[in-house]
């Protein structure tokens, strides 16, 4: 039986890729490793199909056209077979010693017939600029290394988030979120990391430096450029979380996994308005009102929540300019404090 089945989507990786499967090859015979090709025009498929025959009891290949991150994450998890399912991108890695233990974890939960829905573990941004690095850790958040269900969950601050880079979700619960995620698609991992969510009853914390994630690459998502220029791709997502959950069934669900919604729903909603408003030009200003145009007539209620009584409530009205300079400030020193920029 496969603890993990570990999804890697591939878009001509072919200069950093092996580093990332061999960090997963340390999990050995408890794994499978599923690299996802997504269309590349390099040697990544090559280099694929070379850890497939060199490691065929671990490592299988998916080599489709070209759809995306949200399109390679589909194509993994309908191949998987592992208890747990996790995303990992082809230039990050997993610390080895950490996976051990995870995996050691999750073998005494299986014996003992108490496999929680969610591990969650840190998670550690990687600075090649200046060779610093960041880790986002969940111990105010979670008991650790306990079980713990969304009741007993701490409050989140602005900029403390659950990204997918500390979720390992079961397999049967992701799949029963019915989480798909769109094509073509930047930013798709906060759909990752939100709808799934009310699935996952149960909890276990490890407090381990699990997932190092790189930041340096000028076409990374989270540079602050292509951000900007794919404003519409943020929108598409967060129309898509919006419409995930109605604001009456947010208010069911257990208190700290409520408030923790809620304020994902805040968050990307800022991080929307910002990457959109950075930029003064008509289709962005008629964008930015067509997003709240589709939130209004989803959910009226959600609407009067994010418009009058959400972290971005002072910036709504706020004109253009102004709007502007103060989220570029905010997100200035946001990246300065995790080190993204």
């Amino acid at each position: 039986m496969k603890l993990i089945s570990f999804a890697v989507p591939c878009y001509n990786s072919q200069d950093y890729m092996r580093k990332c499967i061999n960090s997963l090859l340390i999990g050995g015979d408890d794994v499978e490793i599923i690299i996802v090709n997504d269309g590349s025009s390099d040697s990544t498929l090559s280099i694929a199909e070379e850890y497939a025959r060199d490691y065929p009891d671990i490592v299988s290949v998916v080599d489709k056209e070209n759809g995306g991150h949200g399109s390679g994450v589909n194509a993994g998890l309908a191949r998987a077979g592992g208890l747990y399912y996790k995303v990992v991108d082809s230039d990050d890695w997993l610390d080895g010693q950490a996976l051990t233990e995870l995996l050691s974890v999750i073998k005494t939960h299986l014996q003992d017939d108490s496999l929680p829905d969610l591990y969650i573990t840190n998670f550690v941004y990687d600075r090649v600029f200046d060779n610093t690095r960041h880790v986002s850790s969940y111990e105010s958040k979670f008991p650790v290394r306990k079980f713990c269900d969304w009741k007993k969950v701490g409050r989140f601050r602005r900029s403390h988030m659950l990204l997918m880079h500390a979720l390992l979700y079961k397999r049967d619960k992701l799949l029963e979120s019915c989480t798909v995620l769109p094509e073509h698609t930047f930013y798709v991992d906060n759909l990752f990391a939100y709808k799934p969510l009310p699935l996952m009853q149960s909890i276990f914390y490890l407090d381990v430096n699990l997932y190092h994630y790189f930041i340096g690459r000028s076409d990374q998502s989270v540079n602050r450029n292509n951000f900007i220029k794919r404003y519409a791709q943020q929108i598409r997502v967060m129309k898509m979380m919006v419409d995930s959950y109605k604001w009456d069934e947010i208010k069911r669900l257990p208190g700290g996994l409520r408030k923790y919604m809620w304020h994902a729903l805040q968050v990307i909603m800022m991080n929307t308005i910002y990457f959109t408003a950075a930029v003064d030009e008509p289709e962005r200003r008629a964008a930015l009102r067509d997003l709240w145009a589709h939130i209004k007539g989803s959910d009226r209620k959600l609407y009067k929540k994010l418009r009058n009584r959400s972290y971005a409530t002072f910036v709504n009205y706020m004109p253009w300019w102004l709007r502007r300079s103060v989220m570029d400030l905010g997100y200035k020193i946001l990246c300065k404090k995790v080190k993204l920029g």
